[in-house]
């Protein structure tokens, strides 16, 4: 049932390149600091599923960098069945706000959540030790911090996804898993707003997620790359004379050869002005509305194109609704005027190879001239630091964590989350105006680079797990 996701480790020293000389050198000071603490001791991180969503891809380089620092690090993936992931989506729904599939969480799904975790406990028993750190990743995770504590080690849980105004539908949520979150020695959430009411206060930390400015996902990519990137996945007609070639973590040469499941009248051409989102399959990631903004004000702007992009839904088992989303998203561009239909291009992309799909994800996000996250409800939102990364504007709803990383009107712009309309009107003014969407890309990058990259987020790990060891935090 308990798997484990096994990670090359990456060398920590390669941040030199991206950070300035003072923030390198702190930062060195900091894997020095966490050899001596952690020296012999595991540090167990645990959560749902090894690909598809940003905690998946945020967990791949934090846990290789932490190995590459010569730390202990190892990742594993709990297992359940249907009626687990039923009960489990709709809890990660009411934490939103949303009522999601509408079923109940009572006594029923308290058993099925409670058996679950309780036989992922036991095949993790005879591996975690007195003294390890294990950091238990959301809701399908949070019935194993008392048992692991039981065993002498170190249950910290972290949530990713919150609600900055919380309604009925989430303290319903507070209120199904807090016997399961409250025995953790420490629970880390994305943002202030987000932590439950009642919590210990003595045992709370703030971490915002980060990205990778390494991996397949966002490494730089040369323009001739991009096109051939995209040429390989059925994406654009012409692929600008490149070889759609990348780099692996282990350092390995690779190749994107699988072809995106498409729902187009053709492929983008190289002329288009391209607007994108990039998300899972999911309601709250609002495809539908994105596509509603770009109809309405976008379409009519000369070349433009609207381009939906997410993971093949097979290959996302912690998510039963993607599905029926694509199938929704599908039906409402069938529904739209000729014309415009033909100018959304709605791609599922291969799951086969995490490192290539990371790859036609990295050339779409530099190929589009407009990134959204239009998201209703969001933790964080790591697409959104991953596209000002790259230089692209940002259209980014004021929810969640999305507001922490655009500065409205400095690095990216933030619209409200329902508010199509409003979407849509600022897409085409960008889509026509690409000097000011430079401006913004370009203070969008400096942004990321100061405050979203993953040194900042190993650093304050490493600063939580010193106040859990009795006598390190002075010492």
């Amino acid at each position: 049932m308990v798997g484990e996701v096994h990670v090359n480790p990456l060398p920590p020293e390669r941040f030199a390149e991206v950070l300035s000389g003072e923030q390198f050198s702190r930062f060195q000071e900091v894997i020095e600091r966490g050899r001596d603490l952690l020296g012999g001791r595991v540090v167990w991180t645990v959560n749902s599923t090894a690909r598809g969503g940003g905690v998946a891809e945020l967990l791949t380089s934090l846990v290789a960098y932490v190995r590459g620092a010569g730390i202990d690090a190892r990742w594993m993936v709990i297992g359940g069945d249907p009626d687990f992931f039923r009960v489990t989506k709709r809890i990660h729904n009411r934490l939103h706000g949303f009522e999601g599939d509408g079923g109940p969480l009572g006594r029923t799904e308290i058993d099925v959540y409670r058996r679950t975790l309780e036989r992922n406990a036991q095949e993790l028993e005879p591996l975690v030790r007195a003294g390890d750190f294990v950091l238990l990743h959301d809701p399908q995770t949070a019935g194993l911090a008392e048992p692991l504590r039981e065993q002498g080690a170190t249950a910290v849980w972290r949530c990713h996804v919150g609600l900055d105004e919380p309604n009925d539908f989430a303290r319903g949520a507070w209120d199904f898993l807090r016997p399961f979150v409250e025995p953790a020695d420490a629970y880390v959430f994305s943002r202030r707003s987000f932590v439950w009411d009642d919590l210990d206060e003595a045992r709370l930390a703030i971490i915002a997620p980060s990205i990778d400015a390494f991996s397949a996902k966002n490494a730089e990519l040369p323009p001739e790359v991009v096109g051939a990137v995209l040429r390989a996945g059925g994406i654009q007609s012409d692929g600008a004379g490149g070889h759609p070639s990348f780099v692996r973590a282990d350092g390995s040469p690779g190749r994107v050869d699988r072809r995106v499941e498409a729902v187009q009248a053709r492929p983008l051409r190289p002329s288009d002005r391209v607007v994108a989102q990039i998300s899972r399959w999911d309601r709250l990631k609002d495809p539908i509305g994105v596509m509603r903004g770009f109809a309405e004000h976008v379409a009519g702007v000369e070349d433009a194109q609207l381009v939906l992009a997410g993971p093949s839904t097979a290959a996302v088992a912690d998510d039963p609704e993607g599905v029926e989303v694509l199938a929704a998203t599908i039906e409402a561009r069938e529904r739209l005027d000729p014309e415009v239909r033909d100018r959304v291009h709605l791609l599922s992309l291969p799951m086969e190879d995490a490192e290539e799909n990371a790859t036609l994800v990295n050339a779409l996000q530099r190929r589009a001239d407009v990134l959204a996250q239009k998201s209703l409800a969001e933790g964080f939102g790591l697409t959104v630091s991953e596209g000002m990364w790259k230089g692209r504007p940002v259209i980014g709803s004021r929810v969640g964590g999305i507001q922490d990383q655009i500065v409205d009107g400095e690095t990216g712009v933030l619209v409200d989350p329902g508010d199509s309309d409003a979407f849509g009107e600022v897409a085409a003014q960008l889509v026509r105006d690409p000097e000011r969407a430079g401006e913004l890309g370009r203070a969008a990058r400096e942004r990321v680079r100061d405050e979203f990259l993953g040194p900042r987020s190993l650093t304050q790990y490493l600063e939580l797990f010193r106040r859990l060891v009795p006598g390190a935090a002075n010492g």
